[in-house]
């Protein structure tokens, strides 16, 4: 279960989330898609999860959020992928929103978030987060969706965080070797998928995280 913010966000100075990433606040998105190409494949879920930190210094998970997305008019829709996430994106039970509907309500949260934190954008972590991001931007795009908090093209990437770390790219593999259990039958879900990088991200950095304090002394000497 997410902590709560307030329970572990009394942060000295130097733990301050906003001095951790150079004014960014990482946000976790994953998104589950008809297809690979964002310009023409439909958005068919997308959730994100917010990342804190405790006066330690100590990344934790946040509040998740979760949106079905309906097919924009026109949209392909690949066999291929439909078999893997198990969407059916026409069900007549599943509450989905129009594009810009959903990324309205997607951004709302991480805007005051950003606010709260005093931070300047927010940057997608993502499990090949090039992908997350080339969705995002385009569905920004077509949906003329004003406000958009996330940096357009700088994004952290845990499939490269999980092979530096964990020696592991593949998200399910590096999960695991950083202490987690996998749920199969969850996996594809934007929700679950995007829960579990964010425990991802947390794990790796928090590992990390005497190195990141030491540098300005070792980059001193040299």
């Amino acid at each position: 279960m997410p902590e709560s913010p307030d329970a572990r966000a009394q942060a000295a100075p130097m733990h301050l989330i906003v001095n951790r990433f150079r004014g960014f606040l990482p946000v976790v998105v994953d998104v589950e898609t008809g297809g690979l190409n964002p310009a023409t494949d439909a958005l068919l879920e997308v959730a994100a999860v917010l990342i804190g930190m405790d006066a330690e210094g100590v990344l934790y998970t946040g509040e998740s959020f979760r949106y079905f997305v309906k097919p924009f008019e026109g949209a392909n829709l690949d066999p291929a992928s439909l078999k893997v996430t198990g969407i059916d994106p026409h069900h007549a039970l599943r509450p989905a929103l129009d594009e810009g509907e959903a990324l309205k309500r997607l951004f709302k949260p991480i805007r005051a978030e950003l606010k709260a934190r005093n931070c300047q954008r927010a940057i997608l972590v993502g499990h090949n987060a090039f992908f997350d991001l080339q969705f995002l931007n385009a569905t920004v795009e077509r949906a003329k969706v004003r406000r958009n908090p996330f940096h357009p093209f700088s994004s952290f990437d845990t499939a490269t965080l999980g092979g530096v770390v964990y020696g592991q790219t593949v998200l399910k593999r590096a999960a695991a070797a950083a202490g987690f259990e996998w749920d199969e039958d969850r996996a594809h879900s934007a929700l679950y998928d995007a829960e579990m990088t964010a425990r991802l991200f947390c794990a790796a950095v928090n590992r990390i995280r005497s190195v990141y304090e030491g540098s300005p002394t070792s980059a001193a000497s040299d």
